[in-house]
């Protein structure tokens, strides 16, 4: 689908999402739960609908009634279960060591660019203790069980390794600790992974280089629980606010411990560190190329490994766009300010199969100097499907293409 942007002031209240790392959390802690559990969600989309197969797969039972999803814990997986992780890198790291964890004999696939993310060290991890898998990138095969004991990973390719274990480890007969061997980066999502597992329980020490896990625990039901609003989500919405919007997000906690609340301090800024904040990289560079000056992006080579080469992917959406924007091994230099001249009446972005790319282009496209096709714009479905809809509603003009026309 592609979607052309005609310019035009955004101005109104929206309320974000559902966050999906919390949902992805919540879900698997009901899933282990000692009884059923009703977690309220107020928006699902393809990653959360994922984790919810998978579940299912794994043996939970798993039912909607509106606003919330009813979670029955697992009794028991049946051999041979396939857990289609869809394009979701979270269910597939969450649940690696999970289904190990619980001695299952499964099968993991997905699509898009997931079977090309990494999961070496993981997958090393696992193995070291007694789970046998057959490839290190989907698909792959997978038997449990694994053992306790000392688990080493770095800690700066993914914490949703560290995520997985943490959900795993609790469920093993002895005591665990995960040593990190590089700096943890991206760490909210870990502090995100310790308050549900708290939510729900289980105890976990941290020690000064990780985690201790003591064994013999299980998630305890707090009957209900609810997803909290999406500060990724919201970032779009306030980084149109940084480029002249009028915007009011509603539905977020102003104390979440959820990493991209940080936006709000990073947006304007020359200089930005994206280590623990990767995903807010496309969102801060549509504002920062309506600046008049140099912003320089580090701490983002992990990028590369998202649902496109993301560097990459802002860079080429800044260009079309007209700004300038160069890659450097860790990030990018923008150099904002008025677009430079386009010879064509719209503007081209390619949405790269990346619905942050997409979200970040509508933005920016929001007040172009001429309206903006963007290709691909349904990939906004893995996050945020609803995104389009709250766009008009704020006073967004977009026009959809049947296949094959151009404005």
């Amino acid at each position: 689908m592609n979607v052309v942007v005609i310019p035009s002031p955004l101005a109104g209240t929206v309320r974000v999402p559902a966050s999906k790392s919390a949902a992805h959390r919540l879900l698997v802690c009901a899933a282990l739960a000692d009884g059923p559990t009703r977690v309220a969600i107020s928006a699902m989309n393809r990653d959360i609908e994922a984790t919810v197969a998978c579940l299912r797969a794994l043996g939970a039972n798993i039912d909607g009634d509106g606003g919330a999803l009813t979670v029955t814990p697992i009794a028991g997986t049946p051999d041979g279960a396939v857990l289609d992780c869809g394009e979701s890198g979270s269910t597939l790291r969450f649940l690696l060591p999970v289904a190990a964890a619980l001695g299952a004999h499964v099968r993991f696939t997905g699509r898009g660019r997931l079977p090309e993310r990494p999961n070496g060290p993981l997958v090393a991890a696992l193995r070291a203790h007694g789970a046998t898998i057959d490839a290190d990138l989907l698909p792959m095969n997978l038997c449990g069980p694994i053992t306790g004991g000392i688990w080493t990973l770095p800690g700066d390719v993914s914490s949703q390794y560290i995520t997985g274990l943490l959900f795993a480890l609790p469920l093993l007969r002895v005591d665990s600790a995960i040593r990190l061997t590089t700096p943890l980066a991206s760490a909210a999502y870990v502090d995100m992974t310790l308050q549900a597992l708290a939510q729900f329980g289980v105890g976990v020490e941290p020690t000064g280089d990780g985690w201790r896990v003591p064994g013999g625990q299980r998630c305890r039901t707090p009957g209900e629980a609810g997803v909290e609003g999406d500060w990724s989500a919201a970032a779009f919405w306030l980084a149109a606010n940084a480029m002249g919007a009028d915007i009011a997000v509603e539905g977020l906690d102003p104390d979440s411990v959820q990493g991209d609340r940080a936006v709000q301090a990073l947006l304007g800024q020359a200089r930005i560190d994206a280590t623990h904040v990767p995903d807010l990289v496309p969102a801060l560079a549509v504002a920062a190329a309506s600046l008049p000056q140099r912003t320089v992006v580090t701490g983002a080579a992990r990028l590369r490994l998202k649902e496109s080469d993301r560097l990459q992917s802002v860079a080429a959406m800044l260009a079309a766009l007209g700004h300038d924007a160069t890659v450097t091994p860790d990030g990018l230099i923008i150099d904002g300010g008025a677009p430079k001249p386009c010879p064509e009446a719209v503007r081209n972005v390619d949405g790269a199969n990346d619905h942050r790319i997409v979200m970040a282009a509508a933005i920016a496209a929001a007040h172009s100097d001429r309206p903006v096709r963007i290709a691909g714009a349904q990939a906004v479905e893995k996050s945020y499907p609803g995104f389009f809809r709250d766009f008009e509603a704020l006073g967004g003009r977009i026009h959809v293409e049947p296949a094959g026309q151009s404005l």
